[in-house]
């Protein structure tokens, strides 16, 4: 009976996981969007470089989301952790590309003396961005340490470096449409750049942990 409840405990516990990672790709996939056609808008390097981070995240909870359906269907979990192990190598390897492009892009914006336009509709998103992140972060939190899953803590403390990545763009773009900061924007780029080249590290010792 004991057995019993417990199995049903973690299957509601992986129904909820299963919505949280839902609502996280969907949310970051309508981000993305959003947040590319706002930074090329108004040539944003920080917001462009936030919105392309953006559907690298949509294709790590897509892998959690396929993890989770294996685990619920009884798979090999040798398999599952090899596959998981792939995935989150290439996503490292996303991020190190998007660091170095942003990186570049934000250099020759300063160089240059691009100045980019206030984007109202780019910092709503990303306060709006600050709370959901947030929210999501600790929720998945909570599931994780329920189910004592690795992926799914990766997974929260990915979700929690987008809410960092949020507040680091904001600062950017609120510096630039109310001081005319021109310069905070690819200065926020930059650290943008600096925080996907960490998360790349972190995402790739994963990978190899997985293995």
């Amino acid at each position: 009976m004991a057995a019993e409840q417990l199995n049903s405990e973690r299957k509601g516990l992986l129904r909820r996981a299963v919505r949280l990672e839902w609502l996280t790709v969907g949310w970051n996939a309508v981000e993305g969007i959003i947040a590319v056609a706002a930074a090329t808008a108004a040539g944003s390097v920080a917001l462009l470089g936030f919105g392309i981070d953006s559907f690298v995240e949509t294709v790590s909870g897509a892998v959690i989301l396929w993890r989770i359906g294996a685990e619920r269907r009884a798979r090999e979990a040798e398999r599952i952790n090899r596959i998981e192990s792939i995935a989150r190598r290439g996503a490292a390897l996303s991020l190190w590309l998007l660091a170095l492009y942003v990186a570049a892009d934000a250099t020759v914006a300063l160089v240059s003396g691009e100045r980019p336009s206030a984007s109202a509709v780019g910092v709503a998103l990303l306060v709006l961005s600050i709370a959901v992140m947030k929210w999501l972060a600790n929720a998945k939190r909570a599931v994780a340490v329920a189910l004592h899953s690795h992926a799914m803590e990766a997974d929260a403390a990915q979700t929690d470096f987008c809410w960092k990545l949020s507040v680091v763009a904001l600062i950017g773009l609120v510096a630039n449409a109310v001081l005319g900061w021109w310069w905070a924007d690819p200065l926020a780029a930059l650290g943008l750049a600096a925080l996907i080249a960490v998360e790349a590290k972190r995402t790739w010792r994963i990978g190899l942990a997985c293995c």
